[in-house]
């Protein structure tokens, strides 16, 4: 036996009905509220031919009348059957005008959800202004953020909108290149001359490090591997915070993209550039090709141009060999 949601059913109870447009029970709702097609007509802007024939297929649709016509000046009077269809309709007419108000403010952006992935460095300096200055905008709208690795893979599979990685990845992915984030040797005041720092010279110096499955973790381990070097690593852990806090107690020094960093005005650590330069990540903000962006996301896209361009600005100022607070 079909079921009640099976299509073919759907399609089979529908009937006639299924030809019923929203004019229709406009219509039904205008003669109604008048008491004659005259009226109704007036009220909707229509001849009132035209109402006569939006109530005569909606009859039709429905299999029964939905006035009595007494004829003459004398009002029409709605049928039981018309009772019923009235209620109906205005609940419809009310949806779709809630519905048609809800895209209009999707459209402009006012209203909807929009799902950001991050990883952790853009969580702690860049995105904070994004949701910022979005939320200032469209104070309605639904805003969700996900920090975590699978970020990609949720992309790519349509559960975020748009998400902040390293990049460029494959062609599956569009992408805006937002910042070069350059890494630095970030060691407590004194533990190496005023200057740049040569990569060799780190060969047997104790070091605080990322894991290698990390990105950052990977290719600082490369550098290392390509020079030669073979620095001592005494503790290794994702969270930058972790990192800065155990060469800050002088565990060790640690190669960090500037974007990791959170130097405090009064600071012991300072950064030192690398010699030769560790090749820059490329910060991007990213999403699914093909696919029909949100406003939403759209925004978000062009907030974050901006304020990863004010962040440049403001770390090619701060950036020096001497410990500055970076402003995040």
């Amino acid at each position: 036996m079909a079921s009640a949601t099976d299509p073919t059913t759907q399609a089979s109870q529908l009937g006639a009905f299924s030809s019923l447009e929203l004019r229709h029970l406009a219509a039904l709702d205008a003669v109604a509220i008048e008491g004659t097609f005259g009226k109704a007509a007036e009220r909707l802007g229509y001849t009132q031919g035209a109402v006569s024939q939006q109530i005569a297929a909606l009859e039709r649709a429905i299999g029964g009348s939905v006035f009595d016509r007494p004829g003459g000046p004398r009002p029409v009077r709605i049928t039981p059957l018309g009772k019923l269809m009235l209620t109906h309709a205005r609940d419809i007419l009310a949806k779709a005008q809630a519905t048609a108000e809800s895209l209009e403010r999707f459209k402009a952006g006012e209203a909807g959800r929009v799902d950001i992935g991050t990883f952790q460095s853009v969580s702690n300096v860049l995105l904070p202004a994004i949701v910022r200055q979005l939320r200032d905008e469209h104070p309605g709208i639904d805003i969700r953020v996900f920090e975590e690795e699978s970020a990609i893979e949720r992309l790519r599979a349509g559960e975020l909108d748009v998400t902040f990685w390293v990049g460029p990845l494959d062609s599956t992915i569009d992408y805006i290149k937002l910042l070069d984030d350059p890494y630095v040797l970030v060691a407590r005041r004194g533990d190496f001359p005023d200057g740049p720092v040569r990569v060799k010279d780190l060969d047997g110096v104790q070091m605080v490090a990322f894991p290698p499955a990390l990105c950052d973790g990977g290719r600082v381990d490369a550098t290392f591997a390509a020079a030669g070097v073979a620095p001592v690593v005494v503790f290794r852990t994702i969270d930058n915070g972790a990192v800065l806090s155990m060469v800050r107690a002088g565990m060790g020094s640690a190669i960090m993209p500037m974007l990791a960093i959170d130097m405090k005005a009064e600071d012991v650590l300072c950064t030192h550039q690398l010699r030769p330069d560790i090749t820059p990540r490329q910060v991007c903000v990213m999403w699914q090709a093909g696919r029909t962006l949100s406003p939403l996301a759209q925004r978000v896209i062009e907030i974050s141009v901006d304020a990863a361009a004010d962040l440049a600005a403001r770390q090619a100022e701060c950036r020096t060999l001497t410990p500055r607070p970076r402003v995040a």
